[in-house]
């Protein structure tokens, strides 16, 4: 059985040198951190979460009752699983598991559409159960980083079934093509988003769904009063802003770049998987356990890949760091690679 459970914080340890969380920033940028600073003046009152929401549906498109602030992504995916009551959901993988571990600890039937190797890990929607009434994928995914387009998975909306599209890597793109953010003419799409990874956010605990109104009031009535602290509420304002996305932007050119160098670094018994477009990329390695563990003894966290439906032991998620960083990874890991690996292992 696969450890549902199992998240790339797992694989952290005092004095390595962290390549599995996604988190981009190892610290809020300075402009942030005086914003969550000036928002414990305001800890005493009970959070007021209309400014921050009407800042995400500002920059949403959408009307304000179309927007739900939650305690990062994963509250989301709880959500969703309390207040949609699905004959059979379909989760595409390989993916964050969270909205299936949420689903199953609901008691939903799931059932699980592994994307193929062969294919690059594209969305295929033809592979997706046409009785399936609530369908959930990541885009780009997690852990494959591929990003697939917006009009292949609007191809999976219909009346009667939910739509959860994970882009909490949505704004690692560049421009964020793929989005579906806007799009309110899909029926029954609801799409999640994360501060987390752009912001260096992930213990502050913050991220928004987006859907039909009637839709996001369900999921509200399963939240507590005050879900949402006043600390996250200001930084959800706060990165709405125009200023603020047009710094993510300029991170997302940039890591195209981090991304670039660390793939050219890569000795060549390493397969990339699919085509990398976000924050991380996907590798395969022969004696990929071993390897793990080598890398780890010098110094080095890697994301495991046997615990996402799909995946392997051989496979490894790799985050993009400084090019500096992954010159160094890319020689530990040659140094810890099979001398001959066999190419029945490695084509």
């Amino acid at each position: 059985m696969t450890d549902l459970s199992h998240h790339g914080d797992a694989e952290l340890a005092p004095g390595l040198i962290d390549l599995a969380v996604n988190v981009r920033v190892a610290a809020p940028p300075e402009w942030l951190r005086a914003v969550l600073h000036a928002s414990i003046d305001a800890a005493a009152a009970y959070p007021d979460p209309g400014p921050a929401r009407a800042a995400v549906a500002a920059a949403s498109g959408r009307p304000v009752d179309e927007v739900l602030l939650t305690a990062g992504a994963a509250e989301a995916f709880v959500l969703v699983a309390r207040a949609v009551r699905p004959r059979l959901a379909a989760v595409v993988h390989p993916s964050f598991t969270e909205p299936e571990a949420a689903l199953r600890a609901a008691g939903h039937p799931v059932t699980r559409v592994v994307l193929r190797a062969e294919d690059g890990w594209r969305l295929d929607p033809s592979a997706v159960p046409e009785d399936a009434d609530l369908v959930v994928l990541g885009n780009p995914t997690n852990p494959t980083s591929v990003l697939h387009p917006a009009t292949v998975v609007a191809e999976l909306a219909r009346p009667g079934r939910v739509l959860l599209v994970d882009e909490a890597f949505a704004d690692t793109i560049p421009g964020e093509p793929e989005s579906l953010a806007s799009r309110r003419d899909l029926p029954g799409l609801v799409v999640v988003r994360s501060l987390t990874k752009t912001w260096g956010l992930a213990g502050l605990r913050v991220g928004y769904a987006l859907g039909p109104a009637q839709l996001v009031a369900r999921l509200a009535a399963q939240q507590p009063h005050w879900p949402v602290s006043t600390p996250a509420l200001a930084a959800l304002a706060a990165c709405s802003t125009a200023t603020a996305r047009a710094e993510a932007d300029a991170a997302a050119r940039d890591l195209e770049s981090r991304r670039a160098a660390l793939l050219a670094e890569l000795p060549p018994s390493v397969v990339v998987e699919g085509s990398p477009r976000s924050s991380f990329v996907l590798l395969r390695v022969p004696d990929g356990g071993r390897v793990r563990e080598e890398l780890r003894r010098r110094g080095w966290a890697v994301r495991r890949g046997d615990t996402f439906p799909g995946l392997t032991t051989d496979h490894l998620r790799i985050a993009v760091r400084e090019p500096d960083v992954s010159r160094a990874f890319a020689e530990a890991l040659t140094a810890v690679l099979p001398s001959d690996p066999d190419p029945e292992e490695v084509p």
